[in-house]
C-alpha cells in the first residue's frame, strides 16, 4: 500500500500545469489506448471533495481544479488495451456493470490523508476496501485480459500540442497497475487537490467526519499524463 501511494503523488503532483492544457485524443489513431474504468461517486462525495479542492486552490492556486476534465472519481482499473478492441472492451464490460448492482455498494470514506513531494503535497480522501469492490475489480481485470497488452507510448495518451510527451512514472504505473495496485493492495481513493504541505498537516490535524455513500455511474476514460481520467469514451448504464 506504501508503494502504491508513493507512486500515486509521482502520477499526479505536477499535474497543474497539464489540467489546464488543451487536450488532443489519440484514441482513433494509436494501436494501443490507456484506459481508466471508474465509478462515478454520488453528489454526497462530489460535494465533499470540491470543498477540499476549493481550500487547496486558496492554498495554491497552481493546483488542479475538479472540473469536467477532472471530475471526482474512484478508479477501478487501468490498463493499456489494443485500440482495434475497444469496442469489444465496451461490451464485456457493459455486461458486468450491468449485472453489478453497484448503486447499492455502500462505501464509506474515512479519512483525509496527503503525499508529501518537497513543499507540496497530493491530498485525497480514503475510501474504504470492501468485498464489493475487489470482486468488481477482479471481474473487471479477467474480462479485459484478453485485450490488454503489456505497455504502451506516449501515442496511447491524450496528449497536450505543446507536450506530447508522457512522463515514465505515468506509463509504468499502468504497466503494473496489475497486480502491483489491484486485490490486497488496492487503495480505493478519490483525490482531492494539491496544497503546501504546511497547510496539509493543519489539514490532517482537524477531525474527519466520515459518512457513507453509494456510486451512482460507471465509465471508461481515455488517461492523460500523470494518469488523469481525461475524456470519456464510453458510460455504462448501472443498476
Amino acid at each position: 500500500m506504501i508503494e502504491h501511494v508513493k507512486v500515486l503523488a509521482a502520477l499526479v503532483i505536477g499535474s497543474a500545469s497539464f489540467l489546464g492544457s488543451v487536450q488532443r485524443s489519440s484514441a482513433t489513431t494509436s494501436a494501443v489506448t490507456a484506459i481508466d474504468i471508474l465509478l462515478n461517486p454520488d453528489e454526497t462525495v462530489i460535494k465533499a471533495a470540491e470543498a477540499v479542492n476549493a481550500r487547496m486552490l486558496r492554498d495554491f492556486p497552481k493546483g488542479f481544479s475538479l472540473d469536467a476534465t477532472h471530475r471526482p472519481h474512484i478508479t477501478l482499473l487501468q490498463r493499456y488495451v489494443r485500440t482495434a478492441d475497444l469496442d469489444n472492451i465496451y461490451t464485456v464490460v457493459d455486461r458486468i456493470f450491468r449485472k453489478e448492482a453497484v448503486t447499492g455498494f455502500k462505501l464509506k470514506a474515512t479519512k483525509h490523508y496527503y503525499i508529501p513531494s518537497g513543499e507540496i503535497g497530493l491530498s485525497g480522501i480514503v475510501i474504504e476496501t470492501t468485498a464489493d469492490l475487489l470482486r468488481l475489480q477482479q471481474e473487471l481485470i479477467d474480462a479485459v485480459a484478453a485485450f490488454t497488452v503489456k505497455s504502451g507510448t506516449s501515442a496511447a495518451f491524450i496528449t497536450a500540442p505543446g507536450d506530447p510527451e508522457i512522463n515514465q512514472g505515468t506509463m509504468h504505473y499502468i504497466e503494473v497497475f496489475v497486480p502491483e495496485h489491484s486485490g490486497t493492495k488496492f487503495l480505493p481513493h478519490v483525490s482531492t487537490g494539491i496544497a503546501t504541505r504546511a497547510y496539509l498537516d493543519k489539514m490532517m490535524a482537524e477531525p474527519f467526519e466520515s459518512f457513507t455513500f453509494s456510486p451512482i455511474g460507471a465509465a471508461i476514460y481515455h488517461l492523460g499524463d500523470f494518469g488523469t481520467a481525461r475524456t470519456e469514451l464510453r458510460a455504462f448504464d448501472v443498476k
